[in-house]
């Protein structure tokens, strides 16, 4: 007989399968990031697209915050835009701008630009930092893969970097339906290549972030976007299941839900409850905290958590997430208040203990510099 690793009955994959929990298990976008004092350290010795680019260092960020945070799952360390490099488009990260494309995608002639991802060979180092990463989190902590949905990925090859109007993007979607139908092709099978690869690396779970889709109303994303987010679904969700995440527009929720996914990731623009009334109840759901919550008062954040789980109301397949990811200027304490809430004000009248015994330890050494760095 085989023994099933810690990691399958682990509360986050628990709640994805819509199975009761003692608590609810809650992760955090962008949880190793620049709010953390030592991520800050670490980044005024390393340029970012380096740091994303040593597997290590990878797995050692991600390890510490786990540790340092008591969250139920980590999710890989790494960037979105690393699968365009080898379809031919390097990504620049400039202070303050983030990640930049220097010739973008401005028209039909130029899709053929973005060239097929033939080998996985050149992302070598982010499998390998999967594989380190899974090797050093104790077992009853699943490990989150992920990559930008077509969609996302194209509005950054088109509009040169992301937050804009997306004129452009939207100009080749409706002047070139072909053009457009050939670039979200390559993405999609790209992503899932790239989805697949990290599930083989020790992935437990993977996220899909379409960021962007929410400049899109209904119509389009039906026809724009839809199909091909749903090719990527399709083609990973036997191999592990799929967090399907987008912002911006809560009235696309049904057809994020029609694209796929065994969880729905929702931000803060829809409560909870009806966000889940929207997408099905036979889905689970992830969120949906505002970010900018953690930059207030401790009562505020509590009060907040509470509201949320109250509208999630008990029901089995709930994860705790931000709307998106933390930001750079939230107070540490802050997200630990956030983290501790979630656990203590979701327990259920069944469970016998808070916290595993198995669960990662807090202790002093959790927040010091990765050993090569000290």
């Amino acid at each position: 007989m085989t023994t099933c690793p810690a990691w399958e009955q682990s509360l986050l994959l628990k709640a994805i399968r819509r199975e009761p929990t003692p608590y609810t298990p809650v992760w955090l976008m962008r949880q190793a990031g620049r709010y953390l004092p030592e991520y800050r350290a670490l980044r005024s010795k390393i340029p970012f697209a380096q740091l994303c680019k040593t597997p290590s260092l990878c797995a050692q960020i991600m390890v510490q915050t786990v540790q340092r945070l008591g969250v139920d799952a980590a999710i890989l360390f790494s960037d979105l835009l690393l699968v365009l490099e080898p379809m031919g488009f390097p990504v620049e990260y400039t202070a303050g701008e983030g990640p930049v494309f220097e010739r973008p995608i401005r028209s039909a002639q130029e899709v053929d630009r973005l060239q097929e991802l033939e080998s996985l060979e050149p992302l070598a180092y982010v499998l390998e930092a999967m594989r380190l990463t899974r090797a050093a989190l104790p077992n009853h902590i699943p490990l989150i893969g992920f990559a930008g949905a077509p969609f996302t990925l194209a509005s950054y090859l088109i509009e040169g970097q992301g937050g804009s109007n997306f004129r452009y993007t939207k100009g080749l979607m409706y002047s070139d339906s072909g053009a457009w139908r050939a670039m979200m092709d390559r993405l999609a099978r790209a992503v899932a290549q790239f989805l697949l690869a990290q599930i083989q690396a020790g992935a437990q779970a993977v996220q899909l972030f379409d960021t962007w889709a929410g400049c899109l109303g209904p119509e389009d994303y039906r026809q724009y976007v839809l199909p091909f987010s749903q090719a990527v679904i399709q083609a990973v969700e036997s191999a592990a299941p799929v967090i399907h995440f987008s912002t911006g527009n809560p009235a696309l929720l049904p057809l994020i839900r029609e694209a796929g996914g065994q969880v729905i990731g929702v931000d803060w623009r829809v409560r909870l409850d009806q966000a889940w009334q929207q997408i099905g109840y036979d889905r689970a759901i992830q969120g949906n905290l505002d970010p900018a919550v953690l930059l207030g008062p401790p009562e505020l954040i509590r009060q907040r958590v509470q509201q949320i789980l109250c509208q999630a109301a008990g029901r089995a397949g709930h994860i705790f997430n931000l709307g998106h990811g933390l930001l750079p200027d939230t107070p540490v304490e802050n997200v630990l208040i956030l983290v501790d809430a979630v656990h203590q004000l979701s327990q259920r009248p069944t469970a016998a203990s808070r916290i595993p015994s198995e669960s990662v330890s807090l202790g002093s050494g959790s927040d010091q510099m990765p050993p090569e760095l000290a």
